[in-house]
């Protein structure tokens, strides 16, 4: 039986933006009680006797926690690596410091995009400016600094304007990670979905960017499924590596899972462990057994493990299917639809609205 590697603690679904693309659940009046701090203490003891070694903290806004600094306090005290997933927004000095004397190792900010108008109007909120000046913070403070970008058709041209932010703040590493299309991402799929142009020309400034900064700056561009000929593999496949808990307790193969018809596995009723080992959640699509042809009997079943659960569930209603965005699945014919439509699709100028939800709840 594999261990987990790492494990991502979405602390809150709260939040004070409203991103086109948050990957909060539809639901959030689901998950209204959220753990106690005694009981996140519990949950990382456990997680660290399963073997994590790596702990990220996020939402929502995991700086909405009150109790975010002894949370990192306990995971420090265990031995965990910890790295904070934040919009930046409410990183006072104050509380910066606090976290530092708490262990906290790694910070990575959230830009919507490289100049303030469109990095707000993305947010849906006032922001740019703030999470430039805790950007700065975190560097003062000498923690390393990821910037992670989601990209999509509202900013995917604007990469290089990026790339050149992240220079100007001394990012350690940049993710430009295209949208995966979950949550609220799925909702407006049709109005994210950059063209087939679009990518070509953002995978040529980041090349060129790549060769000039090496050495000096990581950059990580990960393509959409939907322009993929083969899936990745789910959290380097399910069960494998990575597990998620979430604000209420449930433990969770991927971020997205809860979207799937599956049991409930939560740390209220069980242990970690014997979530890990024995729920059927997690035994589920564990392995190759469980796979359809042609994934059955492909040579890359055990690079791809049949892609992602989540994706084939929100495109063909069977979460047991092979991935549609593999282009050997009976069901490929449903991605290249979408890609079709993005490609059909004017390109977006500054007046159009940019899609809005309300996943974040302000508090």
């Amino acid at each position: 039986m594999s261990r987990p590697f790492g494990m991502l603690a979405e602390l809150t679904y709260s939040c004070p933006l409203h991103c086109p693309y948050c990957s909060n659940p539809l639901n959030l009046a689901d998950y209204g009680e959220e753990l106690a701090t005694e009981e996140w203490r519990r949950v990382l003891q456990q997680a660290r006797r399963l073997g994590v070694l790596q702990l990220h903290l996020s939402g929502g806004e995991p700086l909405q926690r009150r109790d975010l600094v002894e949370i990192v306090a306990c995971a420090n005290a265990l031995g965990l690596y910890t790295n904070l997933i934040t919009s930046g927004i409410g990183l006072s000095r104050r509380r910066a410091r606090e976290l530092k004397r708490a262990g906290l190792d790694h910070v990575q900010i959230s830009i919507q995009a490289g100049e303030p108008a469109l990095s707000d109007r993305i947010a849906g909120t006032p922001s740019y400016e703030r999470k430039v000046a805790a950007a700065r913070m975190v560097k003062e403070m000498g923690w390393p600094l990821t910037l992670n970008v989601v990209l999509h058709r509202y900013n995917i041209d604007e990469v290089g304007e990026i790339i050149a932010l992240a220079e100007e703040l001394g990012a350690d590493q940049v993710e430009l990670a295209n949208t995966q299309y979950y949550g609220w991402a799925w909702r407006n799929r049709a109005a994210l979905l950059p063209s087939k142009a679009q990518l070509e020309r953002a995978e040529e400034v980041v090349r060129a960017a790549r060769e000039r900064l090496e050495g000096r700056m990581e950059l990580v561009y990960v393509i959409p499924d939907y322009y993929s000929k083969y899936p990745k593999p789910c959290m380097g496949g399910w069960g494998r590596r990575q597990l998620t808990v979430t604000p209420r307790g449930d433990v969770l193969p991927c971020p997205a899972a809860h979207i799937l018809p599956l049991p409930r596995a939560s740390v209220r009723e069980r242990s970690l462990a014997w979530i890990w080992d024995e729920s059927p959640l997690f035994r589920r699509f564990r392995g190759t057994e469980w796979m359809p042809e042609p994934c059955r009997s492909c040579d890359r079943r055990e690079v791809d493990f049949g892609g992602c659960r989540c994706q084939a569930f929100l495109l063909t209603g069977d979460a047991a299917r092979t991935d549609p965005v593999c282009h050997l699945s009976p069901d490929h014919h449903l991605v290249l639809e979408a890609v079709r439509s993005a490609n059909e699709r004017p390109h977006p100028d500054v007046s159009e609205p940019v899609p809005r939800t309300f996943a974040g709840r302000r508090s």
